[in-house]
Formats: structure tokens, C-alpha cells, sequence
């Protein structure tokens, strides 16, 4: 047993020796984990954030004043004032997101009982803004003209009254979220690319015939890219929590740090296992990255970190419930996001396990039957 251990802390010291030869590899895991978070963090897709508004007040009433003063940062740009007839140039050269065009006499016919209309035009070409926006403006602008109507009639209060509370997430910082999922998802993308590419590494290099000459057996060979590639992730990940999440974006992290890396590590034990066994089937480098696109996108996406899975057909969160990044995500968005502790996370930890020990048992499968090929 004592050799068996040294001959995996060896050929995984030897693993970590060949990576940090590859220039090329060490820059990805540096970029993944510090400039990929930050933009993934400030670059939201779905967020509105200052967004160009131009006004067409021809009103000229405190009505559309107000409404005027209600955009502002960061959600809008400061509102612009221009004429009717610089609303089409502006929005055809593209220099406003969203154009609000408040009609004449639009605060008399309020305070008359009348119901004019306001119409925004909305640049869709700009979908993420459009889609996220056009809600906000129509909300803002109702909310001010209700407001508006209230004091001035002196109407009455509804008794009913809801308290809105958004609990771990209080101003709905899309940043929080970009960032955690962005490191989910680099977790299990390098995992996997790093211990294929490894593995054909070899394979082209000649090397794997020199370890079939050795005193070590193919699991010990498995094991010692498991954790060698486990350790650069982790590592990585830890940094990235610190530096990136809680010190470049300011994100408060709930729960225990060190939990979140033994789920890491379990779910690093089956996306490691994973990459071998895609490398096994794969023949060189070009293929191994085809089958990456092929598996990490539904991996990434179907797991539930970008789109809720109760959102999903029925059939797909059955699926993706064979996948390790399904549990993952579940535990780690507990405990960074909610500071669960181990008494709620606890099923998905053994899922993990599980799913870990049958991926690594398929992936040695396969990877004796390829050194048996090689032999």
C-alpha cells in the first residue's frame, strides 16, 4: 500500500512538473480564474446598466418633468431632451437604447380622467438591454404618473400593503451571481481539459509506453492525474474566491470557504475522471476539443447554474441528474450564496461521491482497454 501511495505522489509530481512546462495551459487556468470571473461578474448579458434614454417632452408640464427626473444612474444614462424630429436619427445612428415621447397636453388629459398614451421606442437590435429594459421604463413611468394622480386627488391608501424582501442578494447585484457561476463553470471546464489534454499529451509524446514499462498499474496512473490536476484547480479556485470574488468585485461569500472546496474536490474526483475517459476515446488534441464543446455545453448550461432547473422539461432535470455539475452547482450556490452548512448540503456531497466513483471505475475501464491496445 506505502509503494502504491508513492508511486501516485510521484507520477502526480511529475503530472504538475509536465504542466508547468506548458506555457500555454498555465496562461488558461490564470485567465480562467482572474480575468474571465471579472468579466463574467461586470458583463452580465441580462443587465441594464446605463442604458442611453433620450426624452421628447412636449408636454412641458411638472408631469413629464418628473418623469424625466425618475431615470437616472446607473440602471440609465442621464436622460437627454431632444425634438421630435431628432428622434428617428438618433435611434436609426443608434445613439439611444431606449426614446420616450411624451405627447401634448399628456398632464391635463391625467388630471382629466383621460388615458393618453406615451410611446417608447426601444432599440431591439440591443436585445439583452431591450428585453431587461422596456419592463423597467413602463414600470418607472407608471409608478410616477400613479404618484402623481394620488397626491394631487388625495386618494386613498390601499390596506393591503407587500414588503418586499430579497433575501442573500438585498440590491440584486447581478455581479454576485456572474461571478460564482463563472467559477462553477471554470472548475468543471479545466477539470476536464486538463487531465485529457494531459493524458494525450503522452499519447503524442511516446511517453505513456514509458510508464507501461514501470512498476505502476493503470489506476495508480489515474489516481495521480486526479489529484495532480484536482490540486492545480482547487489552488486556483481558492485564489480566485479571495482575490477576485471577495477583493477586485467586493462580493460577500456566506458560507464556509473550505466546504466549498470538499464539494470542489468531489466533484473534481468525477469531471477529472471525465476527462480521461474522453481522452481515451479521443485520437488527438483537435478531436479531444470537439468532444469538450459536445459535453461541457450541456454540462454548463442544463446543471442548473445559468437557468433554474425547474424551468427545464421534465425529461432534462431527470437527465441531468447523472451529471456531477448538477449536484455541484446545487451545493456550492447553497453554501457560498445561502451559508449552508453540512447538514443541508450533505445529499448532494454523497451524490457526488457516488457519481464520482462510477465515472472513475467507466474511465479506468477504458483506459486499461486503450494501454491493452497500445501493448
Amino acid at each position: 500500500m506505502l509503494r502504491r501511495l508513492a508511486n501516485i505522489y510521484r507520477l502526480g509530481i511529475k503530472e504538475l512538473w509536465s504542466l508547468a512546462r506548458d506555457p500555454f495551459m498555465l496562461v488558461l487556468i490564470v485567465y480562467a480564474f482572474t480575468v474571465a470571473i471579472y468579466v463574467a461578474a461586470t458583463a452580465m448579458p441580462e443587465t441594464l446598466h446605463k442604458a442611453p434614454i433620450a426624452i421628447v417632452d412636449e408636454d412641458g408640464s411638472p408631469l413629464s418633468a418628473r418623469i424625466t427626473s425618475a431615470f437616472y444612474p446607473p440602471n440609465f444614462q442621464t436622460p437627454i431632451l431632444i425634438s421630435l424630429r431628432e428622434l428617428d436619427p438618433g435611434m436609426d445612428e443608434g445613439r439611444y437604447t431606449f426614446a420616450l415621447d411624451i405627447p401634448p397636453d399628456f398632464q391635463r388629459d391625467v388630471l382629466a380622467g383621460r388615458s393618453p398614451a406615451i410611446q417608447l421606442n426601444v432599440d431591439a437590435t440591443r436585445m439583452s438591454q431591450a428585453f431587461a429594459g422596456s419592463g423597467d421604463v413602463q414600470q418607472i413611468v407608471t409608478g410616477e404618473v400613479s404618484d402623481f394622480v394620488r397626491r394631487y386627488r388625495g386618494g386613498t391608501d390601499v390596506p393591503v400593503q407587500i414588503t418586499v424582501r430579497n433575501r442573500f442578494n438585498p440590491n440584486l447585484e447581478r455581479s454576485w451571481f456572474g461571478s460564482i457561476t463563472e467559477i462553477i463553470n471554470n472548475v468543471t471546464m479545466l477539470s476536464i481539459l486538463l487531465t485529457g489534454a494531459a493524458l494525450i499529451r503522452e499519447r503524442e509524446h511516446g511517453t505513456v509506453e514509458h510508464l507501461l514499462v514501470m512498476p505502476v498499474t493503470p489506476g495508480e496512473i489515474m489516481l495521480a492525474k486526479v489529484w495532480s490536476m484536482a490540486v492545480v484547480v482547487l489552488l486556483a479556485t481558492t485564489i480566485s474566491l479571495l482575490v477576485i470574488v471577495q477583493g477586485a468585485l467586493s462580493v460577500p461569500i456566506e458560507g464556509s470557504i473550505p466546504l466549498f472546496l470538499a464539494g470542489a474536490a468531489l466533484n473534481l474526483f468525477a469531471t477529472t475522471s471525465l476527462g480521461i475517459f474522453l481522452a481515451t476515446i479521443a485520437r488527438s488534441m483537435p478531436q479531444f476539443g470537439m468532444l469538450l464543446i459536445l459535453v461541457l455545453l450541456p454540462l454548463q448550461m442544463l446543471s442548473g447554474g445559468m437557468t433554474p432547473r425547474e424551468s427545464m422539461p421534465q425529461f432534462v432535470q431527470d437527465i441531468m441528474l447523472a451529471s456531477p455539475t448538477t449536484h455541484f452547482v446545487q451545493l456550492a450556490q447553497a453554501i457560498l450564496y445561502r451559508g449552508a452548512g453540512f447538514d443541508v448540503v450533505w445529499k448532494p456531497f454523497l451524490i457526488l461521491l457516488i457519481l464520482g466513483a462510477i465515472f472513475f471505475a467507466l474511465a479506468l475501464g477504458r483506459f486499461r482497454r486503450t494501454i491493452g491496445q497500445m501493448v
